[in-house]
């Protein structure tokens, strides 16, 4: 079974999700986020850069995924998601993950199948197809949608690899 996780990051609130795929059979593992303290930047990154490593401690994922950086009006909020997003690669990088990066945009059509969806709309997916009982917080929602759609992306390579194959053997 293969276990991924997806971040969607935050300088206050990191979103992260867990989830086992195991052929077709998707499940829902762990979510939650990583609220930081009001303390310095510097100290709310290392808050990030620990919560995400027990996290990975904790659930051993072997692929993981993480939200790429859209601008903001204010660029300072840019720059703290950047600190923010470059913690939580920096713990999945320190566990030997490879890192799989997604646009917002490719994230929501993934799992929404529209790529301006809200994020009521992502989390009432997310519930939809992970079978979830209970309320998801909008962070570990996106955070869960992120490993959905890393899950989907690479399923799709691997299918193209597969179709490439079978197709150059019947030319020849």
């Amino acid at each position: 079974m293969k276990i991924l996780l997806g971040i969607d990051p935050g300088s206050r609130i990191t979103g992260y999700g867990v989830i086992g795929v195991d052929g077709q059979k998707i499940t829902h593992i762990a979510s939650g986020s990583i609220q930081t303290s009001k303390a310095p930047l510097a100290d709310r990154l290392h808050e990030i850069f620990e919560g995400i490593s027990l996290v990975i401690q904790e659930h051993q994922p072997t692929e993981s995924a993480i939200e790429q950086i859209f601008m903001y009006k204010n660029a300072d909020s840019a720059l703290k998601l950047g600190h923010a997003r470059g913690a939580a690669m920096v713990a999945m990088s320190h566990a030997k993950l490879d890192i799989a990066e997604y646009s917002a945009r490719q994230v929501k059509q993934s799992v929404v199948g529209y790529g301006a969806a809200d994020k009521t709309q992502v989390q009432h997916m997310i519930k939809i197809l992970l079978n979830l009982k209970t309320p998801l917080q909008a962070d570990e929602a996106d955070a869960l949608a992120v490993a959905l759609c890393h899950m989907h992306t690479s399923e799709s390579l691997i299918h193209l690899k597969t179709g490439e194959k079978i197709a150059r053997r019947r030319i020849r």
